[in-house]
């Protein structure tokens, strides 16, 4: 039974935000996770008018420019380096006018490699088999409130491994590929294992970059992460991604790190 959406489509490049993708540090905005899944749909939507198969998406970067106000977007996208075996996308989200995220794709073409595959593969915990964690009890916004949260072991400081899913679809009545909502929930990870609270800390990170060694499957995006702060206001959150077969890749956030005003200290 259909429950809801992050956002509706306005027509081929314009889409409408719910009340579900309200941000969790301010929640008059946008939070960026259903918005980074938005712009890879826009990308999928983009390749489907192609006569000839489109290549697989092995690297995507966001670079947030500003405030994400909870507002009607359109995404566009162009093909700035085009190739027959490896591509870059660029994707423009405008909001108001103002360009709010540029996104950088890389697209490889796909060969058989099964016979050296190899790397990390320890997988998780099957989410299925652990508690849901009221994610809300941290943070606020109907994003935050829409997802179920299943930690693989009690988050702490700077580190939690988490799995993430929702009920709602990234846009109502559109088909969505497995990538978009796997990248809709991938800028969560910030969020899992808070160094501080956010409360007395703000640390919004002002890009996400997304590496994928394996295309994602299934309705679960695994994170486990881990958040460095730095001695002069910037930190880092590291993120290795699962899906429920092993490890896809891994995703970085830089982020801007500084006290909240009239916070008390420590």
């Amino acid at each position: 039974m259909y429950r809801g959406s992050y956002y509706e489509a306005i027509d081929e490049h314009r889409y409408k935000p719910t009340a579900h993708a309200s941000g969790a540090w301010d929640t008059d905005e946008l939070h960026f996770s259903p918005l980074g899944g938005l712009i890879v749909h826009a990308i999928d939507r983009f390749l489907e008018g192609r006569p000839e198969r489109a290549l697989p998406l092995a690297r995507i970067s966001y670079d947030i420019l500003g405030g994400l106000a909870l507002d009607e977007c359109e995404i566009r996208v162009e093909s700035i380096r085009p190739g027959r075996t490896i591509e870059l996308l660029e994707a423009v989200v405008t909001i108001a006018g103002r360009p709010v995220v540029r996104a950088r794709a890389w697209l490889l073409a796909p060969h058989d490699t099964s016979a050296v595959a190899g790397g990390p593969d320890e997988r998780l915990p099957a989410p299925e088999d652990l508690e849901p964690w009221p994610m809300g009890s941290v943070w606020p916004g109907g994003y935050v409130a829409s997802l179920d949260v299943r930690p693989v072991a009690p988050p702490q400081p700077g580190r939690g491994t988490a799995w993430l899913s929702t009920g709602l679809d990234l846009v109502a009545g559109q088909r969505v590929g497995a990538l978009a909502s796997f990248v809709a929930l991938v800028d969560t990870a910030n969020g899992i294992a808070v160094r501080q609270s956010p409360t007395a800390w703000m640390f919004p990170n002002v890009d996400l970059t997304i590496h994928l060694h394996r295309q994602p499957t299934g309705r679960w995006t695994g994170l486990d992460t881990t958040v460095a702060f730095g001695p002069a206001g910037h930190g880092i959150t590291s993120t290795v991604l699962h899906d429920v077969e092993g490890p896809v890749g891994h995703a970085q956030q830089i982020l801007t790190v500084r006290p909240v005003p009239g916070a008390a200290g420590p």
